[in-house]
């Protein structure tokens, strides 16, 4: 008899995005490690929703966590966060969408950043702002 995790213990991927006008930031973990990685930033433009697909696709995403300004949640205008939930609900069915806070993340992500030494924080701070936002969603159900 073995001890630990069941063999037959299947591990679901989970998506973090970080959404913003020019560019997304995007983040991945999994319901075993919980624990939040950057993945990448993609461009927002017209190749967008086709290069998530993709991403959703190859990593067999099961959850997305997008992160929404917690203030704006309950206003009647969408943000666009919730406007890019909805289209991946409706191409992706069986994906989970999830909404996280996402205020200061960017902020945060910066500062962490900065801590690590890094140069050229714009390119990176989107797909850390990412997995500030994943894992901040992540904790929420420990």
């Amino acid at each position: 008899m073995s001890i630990g995790m069941p063999n037959n213990a299947e591990t679901s991927q989970i998506l973090g995005i970080d959404f913003g006008e020019s560019k997304v930031g995007l983040a991945m973990a999994d319901t075993e490690t919980r624990i939040a990685f950057v993945y990448a930033t993609l461009k927002n433009d017209g190749n967008f929703l086709t290069d998530l697909a993709k991403i959703i696709e190859q990593e067999r995403i099961e959850t997305i966590a997008i992160g929404i300004p917690n203030y704006l949640h309950h206003e009647k205008s969408k943000t666009g966060g919730e406007k890019l939930g909805e289209m991946i609900r409706k191409a992706f069915p069986r994906v989970k969408i999830e909404y996280q806070n996402e205020m200061f993340t960017t902020k945060s992500a910066q500062d962490n950043l900065i801590a690590k030494g890094m140069r050229n924080i714009g390119k990176h701070d989107d797909a850390e702002a990412a997995k500030i936002i994943l894992q901040s969603w992540l904790d929420k159900d420990i």
